[in-house]
């Protein structure tokens, strides 16, 4: 399994907006690709700006042939205008 971990900033102001898109519409698309298992969004407990969005995949090419295809992308710019700059970081699990 492959889980990738998408960190970026929210602004106080804008933190339910992007809660909202998150579920109501990354939350959607991303069920629906080949291979994925899980996808959840981790907002931070101590009140700051840095959420979490992961996402769980049966395999390497599954997770990278989500992100060729242009739906991750996609998905973020969705939230663009609403978070800071995305950082996306791939884990292998044991």
């Amino acid at each position: 399994m492959v889980v990738r971990l998408t960190r970026f900033s929210v602004s106080p102001d804008k933190a339910q907006e992007a809660k909202n898109v998150y579920q109501q519409e990354v939350v959607l698309e991303v069920k629906k690709q080949k291979g994925n298992t899980n996808v959840m969004l981790l907002e931070p407990a101590d009140g700051s700006d840095e959420f979490i969005s992961i996402t769980g995949w049966e395999n390497k090419a599954d997770a990278e042939a989500y992100e060729s295809s242009g739906k991750y992308k996609e998905l973020v710019g969705k939230i663009k205008g609403l978070i800071g700059q995305a950082v996306l970081k791939t884990y292998n699990t044991q």
